[in-house]
């Protein structure tokens, strides 16, 4: 007999070689049917694996993460099955599961494979689920696999299985398909009942612009059609919230070609947004004790090498900037901290002078491949919002919290009511990709896990996902139609303070080194206003908005008055703007709808012989007759209720 742990600490008896769906069953015959995937001790496999020694246990169902990857891995293998049968001698790369849904890298040939071959590729699926194939794990020695993919000619998988440990090496079968993969997957393709291929890209093999483009097919799939329709829908509507759209519409930002790819031009009125957002930021750091500071956008290489980017980010990043001076090389800088840490060096720092705090919005610079560009998601030149804090080991916890504050006050503001932490630690089993001793990495962690259980913030911990530097808490935010962002960060780092030898003197009268905090409540500028445009919808709270009223003249005769008005709020610190068409005044309501300006202000001889304004309100429709004087008091009041909480404590 073995025991099984569950999650709530019960402990159970069962025969050894127990699998995942049978201690399922011996739960619940409704639990055994919707199982999916299990976690045994920390790894996730099939539910049809045998359990032989105690362990602990978890079960995944649909709506948990892991779930989902098994199903959607499981996917990706049903959809290269498709084209295996559509596509005679097409090569396959590698088809993980991804945040929503998966992916194929494939090699199709001289084949093109267009959006007009979804249906075909749809329908080949379905056929196959319809048989019911068994998912089959086996282990595979090494040069039996590559054996069996050098008779298919698979030389991608032939590359992959190259660097591969023997004896860690496993295929998984489904009826004519065999893939090399580490799992884990379901046990039968039958239980996809909706499938939907949602886009086709090309992707350099491995990432590497040198190689081959392959061709990559992005799906998803469902264990209902309902949730596939559910899904269509919600992604009709994010294409009506897409935030380049928007952002065209609304004249918040641009690209050029000239310019270059993935360096966004932010135009009047997007400025005029994100200039609020940094000023709004930049009152509540106040509060908290910040000093803003500015730092050139380049720095000399040795900067970037001592700090450790340079080694982790140099190869993929843009290359050194060499000067007329024989040997002398400067970066684009990528992160803003070496430039911080130099501002801390400027002189001699006392435990009185701790913590200090350096806040700037600093624009860095990384290379993106081109096909991973994507509107202000995604782009080569970004700006920070960019702190750093210097403290001693003794505040560090208490300087954390208080970061945490500020990213819970700018996520209330801007409504991201729904919102989840992540830790992300470093992989205890792959220590090369880090930097920093395991006492300093033990401490950094102890920390951020200590902090959020003082705010009683469940967070999920992810091993793997931390910076090379140091432990880090992500937030991720759900927007109005549920989707995930990753948007403000923290970060304990006691490596940099060791590396550029920043010291401080103690109250014992001996030198020490500060313990550093990297934290970026909006993540950055671009990100962020890209996530806000798609949660709003382009409809942005009153106090952000660039243009908070619009005066519609009925006719050329009343814009004398409309100016008049205009100049008035203006002086009233209202936003404003005029629409002087020669447009009848319906046309121009619909279009100022569409512009998603707050308040539209209809002016005509009524209006201009009583002073008075018609007020509508987006989605409110008529308000009546007000004065001008009435009307900005109105503005300042709501803007006053919708900001005064966060920025009069």
């Amino acid at each position: 007999m073995i025991k099984i742990t569950f999650p709530d600490g019960s402990v159970r008896e069962y025969e050894s070689g127990v699998n995942g769906f049978q201690i399922a069953e011996s739960i619940s015959s409704r639990l055994a049917q919707d199982v999916i995937a299990v976690q045994v001790n920390d790894d996730v496999t099939e539910i049809n694996r045998p359990i032989t020694e105690d362990a602990t246990i978890k079960l995944f169902k649909w709506d948990d993460a892991e779930g989902k990857h098994a199903f959607w891995h499981t996917s990706a293998h049903l959809m290269a099955e498709a084209l295996q049968e559509l596509y005679p001698g097409i090569q396959f790369g590698i088809g993980p599961a991804i945040e929503n849904g998966f992916y194929y890298d494939v090699d199709p040939g001289t084949a093109v494979i267009k959006e007009g071959d979804f249906a075909a590729i749809e329908a080949k699926v379905m056929e196959i689920v319809a048989r019911k194939e068994q998912v089959v794990r086996e282990e595979i020695s090494k040069a039996d696999a590559l054996a069996m993919f050098g008779a298919k000619n698979e030389t991608y998988k032939l590359e992959l299985i190259n660097d591969l440990e023997d004896g860690k090496i496993t295929i998984y079968r489904q009826g004519n398909f065999v893939d090399l993969c580490k799992g884990p997957h379901i046990t039968n393709v039958g239980m996809i009942k909706a499938f939907k291929i949602t886009a086709v890209a090309g992707a350099y093999w491995r990432g590497d612009q040198t190689r081959k483009q392959l061709t990559r097919l992005y799906g998803i799939s469902f264990p209902k059609k309902k949730m596939l329709d559910e899904y269509l829908e919600l992604m009709e509507e994010a294409k009506k919230r897409d935030h380049r759209k928007i952002g065209k519409e609304l004249e918040l930002f641009t690209f050029s070609e000239p310019v270059g790819k993935g360096l966004p031009l932010w135009l009047p009125k997007g400025t005029a947004l994100r200039l609020r957002l940094e000023d709004f930021l930049k009152q509540i750091q106040k509060r908290f004790g910040y000093q803003q500071v500015m730092t050139p956008h380049i720095g000399q290489k040795e900067l970037w090498v001592t700090s450790g980017h340079y080694a982790k980010y140099g190869q993929d990043s843009f290359q050194p900037i060499h000067t007329p001076e024989e040997g002398e090389e400067y970066l684009l800088k990528p992160m803003n901290c070496p430039h911080h840490c130099e501002i801390y060096k400027f002189k001699p720092r006392s435990y009185k002078d701790l913590p200090l705090r350096f806040a700037e919005f600093g624009t860095v610079y990384r290379y993106e491949q081109s096909g991973e560009l994507h509107g202000l998601t995604r782009v080569r030149s970004f700006t920070q919002d960019d702190a750093h804090i210097f403290c001693r080991p003794d505040q560090l916890k208490e300087e954390f919290l208080k970061v945490m504050d500020i990213i819970f006050i700018i996520f209330n503001a801007l409504d991201f009511k729904n919102f989840e932490a992540q830790i992300s630690l470093r992989d205890p089993e792959n220590k090369t990709k880090y930097i920093g001793s395991d006492d300093v990495w033990e401490k950094a962690e102890t920390a951020i896990i200590e902090a959020c259980q003082a705010k009683g913030l469940n967070a999920r911990v992810e091993l793997g996902e931390a910076a090379f530097y140091g432990p880090k808490l992500d937030f991720m935010v759900k927007d109005a139609i549920g989707r995930r962002w990753q948007l403000g960060t923290i970060q304990v780092d006691y490596n940099l303070p060791e590396r550029f030898d920043l010291e401080y003197v103690g109250d014992d009268n001996q030198k020490h080194r500060p313990v550093m905090i990297h934290r970026a409540p909006f993540g950055s500028m671009e990100r962020f206003v890209a996530v806000l445009i798609e949660h709003t919808g382009g409809k942005f709270p009153l106090w952000l908005t660039p243009d908070q009223v619009v005066v519609l003249p009925i006719s050329e005769k009343y814009t004398d008055y409309a100016n008049e008005v205009a100049r008035a709020l203006e002086l009233a610190d209202v936003r404003v703007t005029i629409d002087d068409r020669n447009e009848k005044i319906g046309r121009k309501i619909r279009d100022n709808e569409l512009k998603r300006i707050p308040y539209m202000l209809i002016v005509g001889e009524k209006e201009q012989e009583t002073k008075t304004l018609s007020v509508r309100r987006q989605g409110a429709g008529d308000l009546g007759a007000m004065s001008v004087e009435e009307f900005a008091k109105l503005i300042n009041d709501e803007v006053y209720d919708q900001t005064s909480k966060y920025l009069n404590k």
